[in-house]
């Protein structure tokens, strides 16, 4: 038996029997689709800037200006000449013990003095100015007081009496005993007693 075969289709009039038809159902080739709208937005083409996506630096913060250091200028001086006396008292007691005045020691005098002035007194134009005098007095005084030691040691008439009743031999014994390096040592401690002052005020 022969199965019912339906009659090839036969083309329209006006309609090329050869032309490749589409075929039809499932297969038929479906119309080309828009693509989706990207949720990030158009693509930037290549070279292309975007300002948005380079935003300006910020702005670099000022610093904090630098607090001046408090001090009190009166208090400074007087903090400065108690240590001058104590280093003067140390110093008489090197002269003493080494029978003969250190240089160095008179160098200390002033670095003392200027620590205490700078350290206390703060920021102050005059300070390092009144630094020498002080710087100066201690190393004067530092030599007097071990000049009056090695005396007392050897007349035992007691350093207190050569300050008080003898101060006028005491001095003179004072400026024969000096020569060129004590006037050099006599100003580095002055310019110590500046320098350190002025240093530690800026610190």
């Amino acid at each position: 038996m022969s199965a019912n075969v339906p009659p090839p289709q036969q083309p329209a009039p006006g309609q090329n029997p050869y032309a490749q038809q589409p075929p039809a159902g499932p297969y038929a080739p479906q119309a080309p689709q828009a693509p989706a709208p990207s949720p990030y937005g158009a693509p930037q083409q290549p070279g292309a800037f975007d300002p948005a996506a380079y935003p300006p630096p910020a702005p670099f913060a000022q610093p904090a200006p630098l607090a001046q250091r408090p001090g009190n200028p009166a208090l400074g001086v007087l903090a400065a000449v108690g240590a001058a006396l104590v280093a003067a008292l140390l110093y008489g007691l090197i002269i003493k013990g080494t029978k003969h005045e250190i240089g160095y020691a008179a160098v200390a005098v002033g670095a003392v003095v200027g620590l205490a002035l700078g350290k206390i007194g703060g920021r102050n134009p005059a300070l390092p100015i009144i630094g020498v005098p002080i710087a100066l007095l201690g190393v004067y005084l530092g030599q007097l007081f071990g000049i009056a030691l090695l005396v007392d040691s050897t007349y035992h008439i007691g350093v207190v009496n050569i300050f008080t009743h003898h101060f006028h031999d005491l001095q003179q014994t004072w400026k024969e005993a000096m020569n060129g390096m004590d006037f050099v040592f006599f100003g580095i401690a002055g310019l110590e007693g500046f320098v350190i002052t002025r240093r530690v005020a800026r610190g």
